[in-house]
C-alpha cells in the first residue's frame, strides 16, 4: 500500500476523508500545511504515490496502476472518499473517478486535463542524475551544486524535498528515476479512458499555467458532465505552493458546498 502520512481532523469528521495525490517529483510532505488547515472536519490523507517518496517501487507508472494504489488507499480508509489531486495526481484521479468512481462523493483536478501533453519531463531526471551527491551534508550544498543543470531556484527547492540527505550509506533520491523515465510517456500521455463521472468534479487551474487551454473544455465536460470551473490569479502550475491560502478555500468552499 502507498505511504499516508495522516492530518487528523480537528474536531468529529462530518465529511469523508480526503485523499491528496501529488504530481510527479512530489511527494506527501509536499503538502503538509495544505493538509492541516483542510482537517478542520474531516479526516485528511497525503500519500506518496508508487516510485516516489517512501512508498513501494514498481515497474509500471501507468494511470490504471496508480489509479488501483489510490482505490486501495480509499477502502483501508472505509471505502469512500473525497480526492485531490494535482499533475500526475491529477490524471491518476481521474482515471480512479472514471473506472472506479463509487469510491469517490468529490473530486478535485488541480491543472491538468485528460489530455495527452507533449513536453517531457525527462530533463529534470537527467539533471537530479547529474547531481554529485558524493560528501553531500546540507540542502545548501546540493542547491549550489544543482545550479549547474536547473537554473529556477523553486523548481530546485521542489526537487530537493525528495533529496534524503541521512539515508544510510550516504545521499539518495526517494524517486524511481529510472522508472519514472521509462514511464515518462505514459505520465505525460492520457490513456483515453472512457466513462462519465457523474458527480460534482472541480477542475482548479493557475490563471498564468496553460495546462488546461480552452479547447480541453470538451473533453473534461464529456468525462466530467458535473464538472465546475476555477483559476486562482497570479498562479501557474504550481497554484497550491504559489497560491496556497487561495488554493484551500476555494477546495474547502467545493467539497463543503
Amino acid at each position: 500500500m502507498l505511504t499516508m502520512i495522516r492530518h487528523p481532523a480537528d474536531t468529529a469528521p462530518v465529511h469523508p476523508p480526503l485523499v491528496i495525490a501529488h504530481g510527479l517529483f512530489g511527494s506527501a510532505r509536499n503538502w503538509g500545511v495544505i493538509a492541516q488547515r483542510l482537517a478542520q472536519d474531516r479526516d485528511v490523507v497525503a500519500v506518496d504515490m508508487r516510485n516516489h517518496g517512501t512508498s513501494p517501487r514498481f515497474a509500471s507508472q501507468s494511470y490504471a496502476d496508480m489509479a488501483g494504489d489510490l482505490a486501495e488507499v480509499i477502502a483501508h480508509l472505509g471505502g469512500r472518499a473525497d480526492l485531490l489531486g494535482h499533475s500526475m495526481g491529477g490524471k491518476a484521479a481521474m482515471q480512479l473517478a472514471l473506472s472506479t468512481g463509487h469510491l469517490l462523493r468529490r473530486l478535485v483536478v488541480a491543472d491538468i486535463a485528460p489530455v495527452a501533453y507533449g513536453h517531457d519531463q525527462s530533463r529534470h531526471i537527467h539533471a537530479m542524475r547529474a547531481l554529485d551527491l558524493n560528501g553531500l551534508t546540507s540542502r545548501g550544498e546540493a542547491d549550489l551544486r544543482l545550479q549547474a543543470c536547473i537554473e529556477d531556484p523553486g523548481l530546485r527547492a521542489f526537487f530537493l524535498q525528495s533529496l534524503d540527505l541521512k539515508a544510510e550509506g550516504g545521499p539518495i533520491w526517494r524517486l524511481n528515476l529510472d522508472v519514472l523515465e521509462a514511464e515518462m510517456a505514459q505520465i505525460v500521455g492520457w490513456p483515453g479512458t472512457l466513462g462519465v463521472f457523474d458527480r460534482p468534479a472541480l477542475f482548479l487551474t493557475g490563471a498564468e499555467s496553460d495546462y488546461v487551454k480552452p479547447e480541453y473544455r470538451g473533453a473534461i465536460t464529456t468525462l466530467f458532465p458535473k464538472a465546475r470551473f476555477a483559476k486562482l490569479a497570479g498562479a501557474g502550475h504550481w497554484l497550491h505552493a504559489e497560491r496556497p491560502r487561495e488554493f484551500e478555500q476555494t477546495v474547502a468552499i467545493f467539497l463543503k458546498s
